[in-house]
């Protein structure tokens, strides 16, 4: 049996909504094509504005410099065979050796790199990974018995198809995995853990300190909505060709399937050490905490006997993301800066190797040292210089323009500090944000209009939609997509059924993602194109799954039901309610009042609650997993209550369920979606002619 060191509750499992599913569709959300897998979206072509952009990139760039394609493919021990590649590589075979005129050079020129992880390689001995089966890497280290397993990818699927790949090609591959350790509180850095647990039972886990409660902060309390906005960041529902997703920065893309969650049994600097040494199965690690940089909650570490740098995923062969487009909290770049800084300084005269939880690692001592200069710097330079031009007077809207004019050329010309994940443009919006917030004190901008009464003002302003198209038409031949985009956003949110308006700009996303370097930011143009015109399709990430809700501190668990009280109808009801885990000892007071939910842990049950709900944890749990339901346990005299049950009915009705397809640009209707179809579907995807030639390389 797995052992799972957590807490639920009973009453979540009654009356929270299955956070797996895929909801109710808008539009063509639920058209036969998106599931059908011998349909591929196909985009339009690159207008002549986009193809001179993307060639006025490729002439700056400069593509000599191999040293990056040479550390990706160095010391590959085994390729992936066929479970593990079908998992991501593989649906990536499209990327050949020319840069198609939809994609900006930059970008392609990572997704190639990226392309090329495609096996298990050597760090050195006793440190191996496995790249290309997922957004990050798992990476193996050798103890005294076995394994310990850093970041154990993002879903089960994908962990468990890299896992088994890996134990058959590892050096002492059949010795077995005596630890993970989560780097950070991502997904992609414990979502596969169940896959690794269930083999090996014994398994002890380490986190990074708080981990379990910022996990829930990113995928719970805003797990609705991030989600959501995750599939656009990444990209899910397009198609793998050259007009839809090419690359997701950290690698090609994101795996699917299943997101799992087991609680660590130990978290690391969780005294407030920055630097702690644990010894795990004979093997000498010092954490050092990170959080506050790339996650809230982040641990790096050096191994001194194998003189590596474990660097989690505060660097990775690009720039990352102050501010991530799918939502989280805005990131320290100045903190982030001095910890790099900080890691420099500590092990940067030892380190020989340096290896993360993306891109490929960083060999030798020199070589290590200036990249994490320049990691450092770029950092330091978003924070610093968006400081000077915010001090300046720029304001929000106009700092992402202004501090790309500034950028210094020895980080403009170094590959590893792209914008490939975090841009400069809205990296500087993050700072800008973190010190003053989202307000730029003109007064015009303090309480504008709801979007859809502004949107219908501003139409109604610039002489109507018909006035709009034509100079946006215009506009459009020109290659002003900018502001085209702009001006007929406000025409479609004020006129959703005008659909010339629609399919204009839905091609003028289309042209700006062709022309973005940020993976993110093309992916976010194609899927708002590709959503204007056929609707939302099938392939969302779904964060806040199932596993991840059961394996979650009770707390946090009521935290979660408080953000699904409709207020208004709550305000008319009042209850106190006992839960009560005799199994793991705690208590919680649960209180409705002035609309709003409460909890508090306590000592013991509160008197003159209206109802004590008391059930064991283990029970609660398998609830959650829908192994057995309230009404079992209460005939099997394993749940029991006292009072007035008729609480838990009236909780269940002021709450309210998310919508996990909710609206992002306006959708289409079903006979425009229809239409749509026929012009933007294919019967196969489209593919490159020259393949980029992995395997050969291999």
């Amino acid at each position: 049996m797995l052992k799972l060191s957590v807490v639920s509750v009973a009453v979540i499992a009654i009356l929270s909504t299955p956070v797996a599913s895929a909801g109710t569709a808008h539009g063509a959300g639920q058209d036969e094509h998106a599931l059908t897998t011998s349909f591929s979206y196909q985009g339009k072509p690159a207008t002549e504005a986009t193809k001179a952009h993307n060639a006025a990139v490729e002439a700056s760039l400069n593509f000599a410099d191999q040293a990056a394609f040479n550390n990706t493919r160095a010391k590959l021990i085994a390729t992936l065979d066929d479970a593990s590649a079908a998992q991501l590589a593989d649906k990536f075979e499209f990327i050949g050796d020319k840069t198609p005129e939809t994609v900006n050079p930059s970008l392609y020129r990572q997704a190639q790199l990226n392309n090329e992880a495609y096996g298990l390689y050597e760090v050195r001995d006793g440190i191996y990974q496995v790249r290309g089966t997922d957004l990050a890497n798992m990476s193996f280290v050798r103890t005294d018995n076995g394994w310990i397993v850093f970041d154990p990818l993002t879903t089960y699927e994908s962990a468990k198809a890299t896992l088994d790949f890996a134990l058959k090609h590892l050096p002492g591959g059949d010795k077995p995995v005596v630890a993970m350790v989560y780097s950070h509180s991502h997904a992609d850095h414990f979502g596969g853990s169940r896959a690794v647990a269930e083999r090996f039972p014994q398994v002890k886990i380490y986190g990074s300190h708080n981990i379990t409660s910022e996990m829930v902060d990113e995928n719970v309390l805003a797990g609705n909505a991030m989600a959501r906005r995750t599939s656009y960041q990444y990209g899910a529902t397009l198609s793998y060709n050259d007009t839809g997703i090419v690359d997701a920065a950290l690698s090609n893309g994101i795996a699917k399937g299943e997101i799992t969650y087991i609680v660590p049994h130990f978290e690391t600097n969780a005294q407030g050490q920055k630097f702690e040494k644990i010894n795990i199965d004979g093997l000498d690690i010092i954490f050092m905490d990170a959080s506050g940089t790339e996650a809230p909650s982040e641990a790096v570490a050096y191994i001194p006997s194998m003189q590596a740098i474990w660097g989690a995923e505060v660097m990775y062969h690009g720039m990352h993301n102050v501010y991530t487009l799918r939502g989280a909290k805005v990131r320290d770049a100045l903190k982030w800066s001095k910890t790099i800084n900080q890691m420099l300084e500590t092990w940067g005269d030892k380190a020989e190797f340096l290896f993360a939880a993306h891109s490929a690692p960083v060999w030798d001592k020199a070589n290590i040292q200036a990249y994490m200069k320049l990691q450092r710097d770029n950092y330091g330079f978003v924070h610093n210089q968006s400081l000077r031009l915010a001090n300046s007077g720029v304001v929000m809207q106009d700092i992402g323009w202004e501090i790309e004019k500034v950028l210094p050329d020895s980080i403009q010309k170094a590959w590893h500090t792209n914008g490939y994940h975090g841009t400069y443009s809205h990296n500087a919006r993050a700072v800008y944000n973190m010190y003053l917030g989202y307000f730029d004190m003109n007064p015009a901008n303090l309480n504008p209009l709801p979007t859809k009464a502004e949107a219908t003002k501003f139409v109604e302003y610039m002489g109507g939609a018909k006035s709009v198209l034509k100079k946006a038409k215009k506009d459009y031949r020109q290659g002003e997509y900018n502001f085209v985009a702009t001006a007929l956003n406000k025409v479609v949110i004020a006129e959703p059924e005008n659909l010339e308006a629609r399919n204009l700009l839905a091609d003028t996303y289309e042209q700006l993602g062709y022309q973005s370097e940020g993976a993110g930011w093309r992916n976010v143009y194609l899927s708002g194109a590709q959503e204007l015109r056929v609707g939302i399709q099938d392939g969302e990430l779904k964060s806040a799954s199932a596993d991840v809700i059961a394996n979650l501190p009770i707390g946090s668990l009521l935290d979660y039901m408080a953000t699904r009280i409709d207020s208004l109808k709550a305000q008319h009801h009042s209850f106190g309610m006992n839960l009560v885990l005799p199994d793991i000892g705690e208590t919680y007071y649960v209180e409705l009042a002035n609309g709003n939910l409460n909890n508090i842990k306590v000592d013991q049950p509160k008197a003159g609650a209206d109802l004590t709900l008391t059930l064991n944890n283990r029970d609660a749990i398998a609830m959650n997993l829908g192994q057995v339901s309230l009404k079992q346990l209460f005939e099997s005299g394993k749940a029991k209550s006292a009072g007035d049950t008729q609480v838990l009915a009236t909780l269940k009705s002021l709450m309210v369920d998310f919508d996990p397809r909710f609206e992002i640009v306006p959708l289409p209707n079903e006979a425009a979606a229809e239409a749509n179809r026929s012009i933007y579907y294919q019967a196969s995807p489209a593919h490159s002619d020259n393949h980029w030639g992995r395997r050969h390389q291999h």
